[in-house]
């Protein structure tokens, strides 16, 4: 057995035909240069309905480095990378999205950093061609998770990265049918390197992600990482029922001194019934995705089912 270091990429995929064999020439392009090391690419495929499988097992047949994970349904942008990671077992692992938008080129300093002892380092993306509406949203959330989150968050990192084996086994220890994964890189605590990069602009192919899949990883990290959400609702709710006594008082002292005069009117009823309702309706449905969470958790229902593997 050769005494090189294994490395296992690892590259979640879902409708990607256009993109995952460029992305796999590109890959095999950076440990060419590298020859120190041996390499194995995973990809697993989230039940694609398009070509995608066709194109990477046509690669298998010719490439046995390049490694499939076919699963037997959707089950989601969060739970089926994650199972990708568990399922490698390289000496290093290096977490990677299909559609080219992680430049396969950084793997090179990520390694550096590794060799240099960094258990994790982490790909920042300083610059991005993505639409400037989005990159300043995801600003805003990237800014405001660090802000109320109980461990520390990484601005501006989406999972692409370099993890040790080490880390790789505390995550097959955890029980978590829907992880935060993000969250989990500074919540475990193992010393970590950054590297930054340019995010270049998505040139073939249509995201899969949308509204709600962005929505729900959003939510996952303030349910995961912070109780701050749960008690803003007990402190608005004492504040709002100061605000109302006093409001309350003044329109008492008002009316004893006005009698004739002073009417109320059904406006300030009207916009205090609508305005208390919405806020009850918010932490309400804050509440609900706490009780969500709990309840995913509960279930212990498996991160994916297989539906087949290549050149395992």
């Amino acid at each position: 057995m050769s005494d090189k270091k294994l490395i296992s990429v690892v590259t979640p995929c879902y409708n990607e035909e256009l993109n995952v064999e460029e992305l796999y020439s590109q890959v095999k392009a950076v440990f060419a240069d590298l020859p120190q090391y041996r390499y194995e690419h995973i990809f697993i495929d989230n039940a694609s309905t398009d070509s995608t499988v066709a194109v990477l097992k046509k690669l298998a047949t010719v490439d046995y480095n390049v490694k499939i994970i076919v699963n037997i349904k959707n089950f989601g942008h969060i739970r089926s990378p994650y199972y990708g990671l568990q399922q490698a077992h390289g000496d290093a692992v290096v977490l990677m999205a299909s559609d080219l938008q992680d430049p396969p080129a950084t793997i090179k300093e990520f390694l550096q950093k590794w060799e240099e002892g960094s258990s994790i380092v982490v790909g920042v993306k300083n610059k991005s061609e993505e639409n400037a509406i989005m990159f300043a949203i995801r600003k805003v959330y990237y800014n405001l998770i660090k802000k109320i989150s109980d461990v520390e968050q990484i601005k501006n990192f989406t999972g692409f990265g370099l993890y040790d084996q080490k880390f790789i086994a505390v995550l097959r220890t955890l029980k978590d049918p829907y992880p935060y994964f993000r969250g989990l890189i500074t919540e475990l605590g193992f010393n970590r390197a950054e590297v930054s990069y340019f995010q270049p602009a998505r040139k073939r192919g249509k995201t899969s992600n949308n509204f709600y899949s962005l929505y729900d990883l959003a939510m996952l990290g303030f349910v995961n990482h912070s109780k701050i959400p749960l008690r803003l609702a007990s402190f608005i709710g004492f504040g709002m029922s100061v605000i109302s006594f006093i409001v309350g008082i003044v329109y008492l002292i008002y009316k004893l001194l006005f009698w004739d005069r002073f009417e109320a009117g059904l406006a300030p009823l009207s916009i205090g019934i609508f305005f208390f309702s919405s806020i009850q309706l918010f932490f309400i449905g804050i509440l609900g995705e706490y009780i969500g969470a709990i309840y995913t958790q509960v279930r212990e229902r498996p991160l994916v089912i297989e539906r087949e593997r290549v050149n395992f």
